[in-house]
């Protein structure tokens, strides 16, 4: 389980990092899609902190069978993210 907490968390970083990028490239340039990938990176920000909160509270309520699955969506989505704020920067 703290795996998955750990990279749910790596992931709200990314996702900060990416909204500060989007929020300047739509202040700039007053694009539409800028906007939208803004809305997107809240979103998902939003996804990651709670998904580390329930993590942590509801650990317990979690069997053990599903904790590799929960350590895997987290890793991929972790590496998902960095490739974007790759491309992004």
């Amino acid at each position: 389980m703290e795996v998955a907490i750990l990279f749910s968390g790596f992931n709200a970083l990314i996702l900060i990092a990416l909204l500060y990028f989007y929020t300047r490239i739509a202040v700039r340039s007053k694009a539409a899609h800028s906007v939208g990938m803004m809305f997107f990176a809240l979103l998902l920000l939003i996804n990651s902190v709670l998904t580390v909160y329930s993590y942590s509270a509801m650990s317990p309520f979690f069997g053990s069978e599903a904790l590799p699955y929960l350590s895997a969506i987290s890793v991929l989505e972790f590496f998902g993210l960095a490739a974007l704020l790759k491309i992004t920067i």
